[in-house]
Formats: structure tokens, C-alpha cells, sequence
């Protein structure tokens, strides 16, 4: 599910699902390319791959711009991403890039031999740019990659390519990757994992042929207008069924393993191998997303054995993938971190290899936002979190012997957001900052004493607001006892006497929390101009179910109520605004959202017409029984069980109390929340003689980026239709008490 995150202007109209998929990219991009001993990084400069050293940040120039040029060609390999074999002999870089879905996961492979600098393409007899997430073998001798649905494996000595899997008669086989569904909402792409002897690779394996095609038409690319089918499960319907196989590389065999339980009623988004290479482990999660069970796998006889059960009477929510965050191995192998919320907190745990030693290292009444190192040389977990502010976020540190208190990292004068890329070594981190009235700011730290590396310049260690600061964070009570943080940004020249418009910008929903201390946070990138100096009061709140650190049961108080619990909400957060403040004009409301914010942002118009006069929704879910299976189901149960809950949750059970003004825009090529949401609602509108406005746009997927002229049309057709029914400007009481 996505919403629109408030940010940059290059990122102006993505919703920010689209966005994190984007940013995990771009910040695995820009993440330091750390050397193995933690004391430089690597990064790409002007066409070089150029060494830093820290802590005095000396560059050293390591591989030259003639050194990435192909043979016969006059300019060097545009470098998307490098990875160095683990011995750092070889070069492995990604380029010319294709877009699969959300991101660039296919393209290019070359291998640069760091001895003689030869230079090799990888799968050359392979179409272009159908690579996908090409990796060394540990021992350096081999790369694996993924082409047509198929995993491959290249010998580097030989250039000999070998095809592990086959397609051939069962072309919606997918080999080392995933379907629509998982990448989507499990964050899964590279679907493959060498062994640690270089001998056997461990994949997924899904028939996407039980999974239904969802067919979106193209009316504008040719005369004829023709279907477009996106593997689509939606809620209800059962997910691809998965296997997961060891393939020997050599041989080409592939050993299937005895995962107990139905493929098509459970899943298994995550899969490791154990350091010592003896067993694969996997993440099996139930179809409901309420139980889940760590397995570890016989790569050699395919037998499973659970080592780790956890329930939850609503849902569990996927850690991060990746380092830190997921599983991570500690103590040379003996056992591993596990985040979870199972004590009513995310808390960090270390579990025994086995499963039968579990210990909590971060007690206390507060949630881990992030992990980002654990230190084992001296005895330090690394992570973020604000126990006393939910918009915030903060570096702390702890010992992980499940006794100690954490201790915080970032400086005390700087409140706001922080972020950190620490060194494997943990003696350096790449900090950056910002909060709602300072600019995002970065700087190389040593750690812990958070100390400015030389040459660098500090971010000043006591930011102050200023003066006219019109941007404000507060909390506000409902008469249901729920509070709930806010922002709000004034006029421009704001006079209390006066009254003015207020418009609210809304997700609600468990995949994002629109209130952070951040710079930016409250610019409207929808809207052409100013709202501050047109006028407008433009607000956020965060309700219940948003995933804000306040404890577990704050986040799953939505559980199989989304569009209830966070409609009522919000409209009583209004509600209690407008009885605090008199200078809001309860005549002039307004709310906007995109994806799950549009579908709030029907509810609210639809369900609490007293309160909000004026909706534009994008991109909105308006039947829940439209999106797909792992969301829906995670968050609303199973519609074969509980279908009133996904009726009482919907817009269109509710449009025909539609009394205001409704703009409701959709991409008609979307492949995420599917255009069939805004005929749906039409026809419920339309059966009840509500009016309405509605802006179709002709093969833009769910972002609504495509095409030229799309973004500024977007604009302004936004704001003339907020300036039309929710008119800019303070209006005198006298003026507010005309008839």
C-alpha cells in the first residue's frame, strides 16, 4: 500500500511505497561502500571508483575511467552499482539499468579482473539488459544471475554458462526471483543464495500459473486497444505456491526441501544459509501472517526441523531485510538477532542457533526504530529510537547483555531526525540531519563520542527555532481518549481574529506515519504556489494503527478495522481542533490523500460529511476486496472469514452519504491499486445521484508520473479544484457570520 511522502521536488508526485522501494536503492547507492576493515569506503566519482580513508577522508583512485571502457567502445560502463569478490580481485558492476515494477533490477554485468584489468561482460549471448542480481561465488570464481526466470551460473576461468533451472513448457515457473505480490509487499527481489563453499545455490521457486492475471487495458499506444496482465492474487485468493531448492551447481540437480505446510497458505519471504554452510534457514509465515516459524533446512537430504515458533493475535510485520535487521548471526555463529514486538515492544533479541535460548537485549517501555550495528569487538548494539518523542528518531547504544539501559548517541541540542551509516568497525558513521526548521545536513562522526571528523563541517550542536517559525508539532485528545501527534503549518501574516480554511493531509494506514520531525515535511508537492502565503492552515495527524513507535498495541489497534479505526480517528482529531482553536473555519475543510490516504480520504468525506466539506483522493482503494492478498490479508483477516469487516472498512459502502465536493483522480495503468477501484465507485456514486469530479489518467500506474506534461496537469488541477471548493484566505468573524 502506498502513500505520498512529503519531500524532495524531484520526487514530487511518487507515493512513498514507490518511494521507499526507490530509496532503498538510492541509499544502498549512497550507503558507504565500506572496505572490510571499516577504516574507508568506495564510492563511483565522475566515472571513478575512488577509496576514502577515514578518519581524514584521503581519496585514492582506484579504478580509472579506461578501465571500465569496453573494448571498441570510447566511453567507460555508466556504474549503477559495484561489488567486489570476496577476496577483492574482482570487480562485479551493474549498468544500463531497466526498470522491473518499481525498480531498476535489471540490466548489465560486467566483471572487471583487478590483475590484468580485463574487462568481460557477463550472459553476452543473453538479451540486453535482462540480468538480474548477479553475484560472486565466495570463492570468487564464479557468478550467479538471474535472466528470463531462470538462474544461471557463468565460471569466470572458462566463461562457460550454465542453466540451473528450466522454464521450457512451464513459462510462469519463476526461478531466483519473485512474483508481483511478494516484491510489492514483502520488499523480495533477488530470490537466490550461494552457499558458503561455493558448491550450491539455495532459490525460491514459484508457479505463478495458479495465481490469476489481472488485465489492465492500453487504449492509447496503438489503434486496436490491447490487455496488459499483471500476476495478480487478490485478497482471498490463495498466493503462488513456492518451493525452495538447493541446486548444485556442478551438476545442475536441484534438491528440493520438505517445507512442512501448504504453499498456497503460507509463505516464506526471507531464506539465509547458516554460517557453517550446514543448513539453509528460512522465515515461514502462516497465510494470515499471525504465526511465524524459523526453520532450518538439510540442504543434502531436504529434511526441516522448526527452531523457533512466535504467534500474534493480529498480525506479525516483516523486519528489515537485510544488515542489520533481519536475522543477523552473532557470536561466531552460535546464535542470531530477532527483532519482534511479542512483549509489546520491538525489541531486539539474541536466539540461539538451535532455538532454545532466547534473551532480550534492549529492555524497556520503548520501540527499536532501526538497528544499525552490532559491535561485537567491544560489546555494543547500535540502533535508533525515540522513547520520548514519536516524531523523532535518535542513535542509541547498548550492552547486549540484557541488563543494561541504552544510552543515547546523538547530541542533546540537535532535535529532530537522525540517521547513521555505521562503520563495520563501529568507529565512524556517516550522520545526517534534519528537523522541521533545519535543512538536511550530513557529516562523518567518529563514535560514540559523535565527535566531527577533521575537514568536516559540524552541524551546529544547539539548533534553535526561528521566530517566525509558523510550522508547529503538537498532540490533541479525542472523546475517545486517543492522542494523537500532529503538525500544523499557518498562514502567512496569521491573525487569530480571524478565520481560515484547513486543510488536512492524510495516510492512516499501518504502512506510514505522515507526522516526522523533518525538513519538508508539510510542503504539499500536489499544490502549485504557497499554501502559507495563499492562506491555508494545512495539518497532519497520526492514528492509530500509523507505525509510530508507541508500542505495539498503538500499531495494531487497526487490526481487521482499516477504515474504521483510523477514519474515526482522524475525524475526531478534527473535531477536537476545531473546539480548541477558533480560528479554524469548520466551513472551509479539506482533506487529501493518495493510495491508502486517498482511500481515507474518501472515508472521511463519505463517513463524517458534517466534518469535511471538500476530498481529493488519489489512487484510492474504494473496495478493499480489489488489492492484493499479503496487505489486505495482514492487516483485515481472511474475507471468507470476516467479509463485514472489509464491507464496514470500504468507501463505496459508505459513498452515498457523499454531501461535499469529491475530485477523485486514478491512473487507469495501474498495476498496483487497479483503475477497476474508480469504476466501482463511479457506479455507487452514480446509483445514488451523488456528483462528483473525475480526472482518468490514460496509462499512468500508481504513481501517476508517466507521460509528458502529467505532473504540472496534475498540479493544477489540484489546486484549482481546492481553490474552487475550499477558497484560500483569513476571513473576519463578521464576515464568517453572513449568511
Amino acid at each position: 500500500m502506498f502513500f505520498i511522502f512529503q519531500t524532495t521536488p524531484i520526487m514530487k508526485h511518487i507515493p512513498l511505497k514507490v518511494l521507499f522501494f526507490l530509496m532503498l536503492f538510492r541509499l544502498s547507492a549512497q550507503e558507504p561502500n565500506w572496505t572490510p576493515d571499516g577504516d574507508g569506503f568506495l564510492n563511483v566519482q565522475s566515472g571513478y571508483i575512488v577509496k576514502t580513508f577515514l578518519p581524514g577522508m584521503d581519496k585514492d583512485t582506484l579504478i580509472r575511467a579506461a578501465q571500465l571502457t569496453p573494448a571498441g567502445k570510447s566511453e567507460p560502463l555508466k556504474i549503477r552499482k559495484f561489488t567486489y569478490s570476496d577476496d577483492q580481485q574482482k570487480l562485479l558492476i551493474y549498468t544500463n539499468t531497466k526498470r522491473v515494477w518499481r525498480v531498476d533490477t535489471r540490466g548489465d554485468y560486467w566483471v572487471l579482473d583487478l590483475k590484468n584489468y580485463a574487462l568481460k561482460q557477463l550472459g553476452a549471448k543473453l538479451p540486453e539488459s535482462s540480468l538480474m542480481f548477479a553475484k560472486f561465488s565466495p570463492d570468487g570464481n564464479h557468478v550467479a544471475y538471474v535472466s528470463d526466470r531462470n538462474l544461471y551460473v557463468e565460471d569466470l576461468g572458462s566463461g562457460k554458462v550454465r542453466k540451473l533451472t528450466s522454464t521450457d513448457g512451464a513459462p510462469q515457473l519463476i526461478n531466483g526471483t519473485f512474483d508481483w505480490v511478494y516484491e510489492e509487499e514483502f520488499f523480495c527481489y533477488d530470490g537466490f543464495r550461494w552457499a558458503p563453499d561455493s558448491k550450491n545455490i539455495a532459490y525460491w521457486q514459484f508457479d505463478a500459473s495458479q495465481t490469476r492475471d489481472f488485465y489492465m487495458i492500453n487504449n492509447t499506444d496503438s489503434i486496436y486497444a490491447f490487455n496488459v496482465p499483471v500476476e495478480y492474487p487478490k485478497v482471498g485468493e490463495p498466493p503462488s505456491p513456492y518451493k525452495i531448492g538447493v541446486v548444485d551447481t556442478k551438476s545442475g540437480k536441484t534438491k528440493w526441501m520438505q517445507v512442512p505446510g501448504d504453499p498456497r497458505q503460507t509463505y516464506v519471504p526471507r531464506m539465509e544459509w547458516t554460517p557453517d554452510g550446514k543448513h539453509v534457514m528460512i522465515h515461514q509465515l502462516t497465510r494470515k501472517q499471525n504465526e511465524t516459524n524459523l526453520m532450518l533446512c538439510d540442504p543434502k537430504t531436504g529434511v526441516t526441523q522448526t527452531i523457533y515458533t512466535e504467534k500474534d493475535p493480529a498480525y506479525i510485520e516483516l523486519q528489515e531485510n537485510g544488515k542489520l535487521g533481519y536475522w543477523d548471526w552473532v557470536d561466531g555463529g552460535k546464535a542470531f538477532l530477532w527483532t519482534t514486538e511479542k512483549d509489546g515492544w520491538r525489541h531486539v533479541y539474541r536466539i540461539s542457533a538451535d532455538g532454545k535460548s532466547v534473551t532480550l537485549l534492549t529492555p524497556g517501555d520503548y520501540d527499536i526504530i532501526h538497528l544499525k550495528l552490532y559491535d561485537e569487538r567491544n560489546n555494543w548494539l547500535y540502533f535508533t529510537a525515540s522513547p520520548y518523542n514519536a516524531t523523532q528518531e535518535y542513535l542509541y547504544r547498548i550492552r547486549p547483555d540484557g541488563k543494561s539501559k541504552a544510552e543515547r548517541v546523538s547530541p542533546a541540542g540537535q532535535p529532530g531526525t537522525h540517521g547513521y551509516q555505521i562503520s563495520p568497525n563501529g568507529k565512524y558513521a556517516m550522520h545526517s540531519f534534519s528537523n522541521h526548521y533545519t535543512k538536511r545536513a550530513t557529516e562523518w562522526v567518529q563514535l560514540p563520542e559523535h565527535a566531527t571528523l577533521p575537514g568536516q563541517t559540524p552541524i551546529p550542536l544547539n539548533i534553535a527555532p526561528p521566530e517566525d517559525d509558523r510550522l508547529s508539532f503538537f498532540q490533541v485528545t479525542t472523546i475517545d481518549g486517543v492522542t494523537m501527534d500532529g503538525w500544523m503549518q499557518k498562514p502567512v501574516d496569521f491573525d487569530p481574529n480571524k478565520k481560515y480554511p484547513i486543510v488536512f493531509y492524510v495516510y492512516t494506514e499501518p504502512w506510514g506515519a505522515t507526522v516526522k520531525d523533518r525538513y519538508g515535511i508539510s510542503r504539499n508537492h500536489l499544490y502549485e504556489g504557497d499554501m502559507a502565503a495563499d492562506g491555508y492552515i494545512y495539518v497532519s495527524l497520526d492514528n492509530r494503527g500509523t507505525p509510530a513507535p508507541k508500542g505495539r498495541d498503538w500499531r495494531k489497534a487497526i487490526y481487521r478495522k482499516i477504515g474504521v479505526v483510523n477514519i474515526r480517528d482522524q475525524a475526531m482529531g478534527a473535531k477536537a481542533m476545531f473546539e480548541r482553536w477558533s480560528w479554524i473555519d469548520t466551513s472551509r475543510v479539506a482533506v487529501h490523500g493518495w493510495s491508502g490516504g486517498g482511500s481515507a480520504t474518501l472515508n472521511l468525506l463519505f463517513q463524517y460529511p458534517e466534518v469535511y466539506q471538500t476530498g481529493i483522493a488519489v489512487a484510492a482503494v474504494a473496495n478493499q476486496l480489489t488489492y492484493d492478498n499479503i496487505y489486505q490479508e495482514r492487516y483485515m483477516g481472511l474475507p471468507q472469514e470476516n467479509m463485514e469487516d472489509f464491507v464496514a472498512g470500504s468507501p463505496i459502502t459508505h459513498a452515498k452519504n457523499l454531501r461535499g465536493n469529491l475530485l477523485y483522480i486514478h491512473g487507469t495503468g495501474d498495476d498496483n491499486v487497479h483503475y477497476q477501484n474508480a469504476e466501482m465507485l463511479i457506479n455507487e456514486l452514480v446509483k445514488y445521484n451523488r456528483q462528483f469530479q473525475i480526472m482518468p489518467y490514460p496509462n499512468r500506474s500508481h504513481g501517476i508520473s508517466e507521460g509528458e506534461g502529467t505532473g504540472e496537469h496534475l498540479s493544477t488541477l489540484f489546486t484549482q479544484y481546492l481553490k474552487a471548493h475550499c477558497p484560500p484566505g483569513g476571513r473576519s468573524t463578521s464576515i464568517q457570520e453572513r449568511p
